[in-house]
């Protein structure tokens, strides 16, 4: 395996055998062949786009597809290769609606290339060798380090924008600009005449499109909570039952809020769930009690010592160690 896509990578230069995060080389290879056959689903969706066909359901599942792929959100293979198999499904009806709406608009419809031609292995261990063929190092090797360097930056952007925007799409809010840009950014990787200009103007775009996403996700979030407000939040336990809540998604902070109420548990968030407090509409639960623990990489420990059940809600989820294994329970995307 190799991986780089945190700054917690091993050395400051790369996971090479398995990821401090925890995934293994089978997840990293499963991971780089979603990428893949998220590029697959662009190509043609791009296309069918400047056709002026509707390719909502296409973004949508793209910015799912990203987002498994970012560090900390779904280490179960099974899982990832169902996303897998879903990807190829939907490439084939992008490929459909591309060739359909090239004919009613008189165009020809071209021979796609690359990502958008892959057929899925019919196991999970030859997916995985899939993967080694579309890996960083593989990219490396084809188009050497500076290319693939900005080709690995505009991914790496594209994963973080898709997670937020998945966030803000989970509120019901949407992008148009958004789409297209991960359409057409995904689709030039894919195509394969890339250099240096290029690329470095892609990433640029990327990170304009970015600060884009993040208004929309705050938006989204004040609208549905509130604005939030500087507020004390208690580090010290309560007796009583108690649920602690990890990870960024507040909806799922919300559902838990609305499920428990009057029912004598106390709930508490960790990590980066703790902005949750701040908000008018969340704060007014008061069974919504408190903070523990620190950040997500101190998990392991302080979930360890938590003494009740604990809920992951997209990403910051570390591989479960045995002594709390069978007290957490996950909302990871593409997973159970």
């Amino acid at each position: 395996m190799f991986c780089f896509q945190c700054e917690q990578t091993s050395k400051g230069t790369g996971c090479t055998t398995v990821g401090t995060c925890g995934k293994s080389d089978e997840t990293a290879c499963l991971q780089d062949l979603l990428v893949h056959a998220a590029k697959g689903i662009a190509q043609y969706a791009a296309r069918a786009a400047r056709l002026g066909a509707s390719v909502r359901k296409f973004d949508q599942f793209i910015l799912e597809a990203l987002f498994v792929t970012v560090t900390n959100v779904n280490f179960d293979d099974l899982a990832i290769e169902k996303v897998i198999r879903r990807a190829s499904e939907m490439r084939d009806v992008a490929k459909d609606l591309y060739e359909t709406s090239a004919k009613k608009a008189g165009v020809t419809p071209e021979v796609i290339k690359g990502p958008a031609a892959w057929i899925p292995a019919q196991d999970l261990a030859g997916l995985a060798r899939q993967g080694t063929m579309v890996s960083v190092l593989f990219g490396r090797d084809q188009f050497g380090a500076d290319v693939s360097g900005l080709q690995e930056l505009l991914v790496y952007g594209l994963k973080g924008a898709a997670a937020y925007a998945d966030h803000a799409l989970v509120l019901g809010h949407e992008s148009e600009n958004a789409y297209a840009f991960f359409r057409d950014a995904l689709c030039y990787l894919a195509d394969g005449d890339l250099s240096v200009d290029g690329l470095l103007g892609f990433c640029l775009r990327c990170g304009e499109v970015n600060l884009g996403v993040m208004e929309l996700l705050d938006g989204a979030h004040t609208g549905a909570y509130g604005h939030p407000v500087p507020t004390p939040v208690r580090i010290e336990p309560l007796k009583g039952k108690a649920i602690l809540v990890s990870g960024h998604d507040l909806k799922d902070l919300e559902k838990l809020l609305i499920q428990t109420q009057g029912k004598g548990i106390n709930i508490y968030t960790h990590g980066e769930m703790l902005p949750g407090h701040g908000y008018p509409k969340l704060k007014a639960y008061p069974h919504l009690v408190g903070n523990y623990g620190g950040a997500w990489q101190d998990q392991k420990v302080e979930f360890a010592k938590f003494p009740g059940a604990i809920l992951m809600t997209t990403n910051c989820i570390q591989e479960p160690q045995e002594s709390y294994n069978g007290r957490i329970d996950g909302l990871v995307l593409g997973g159970k």
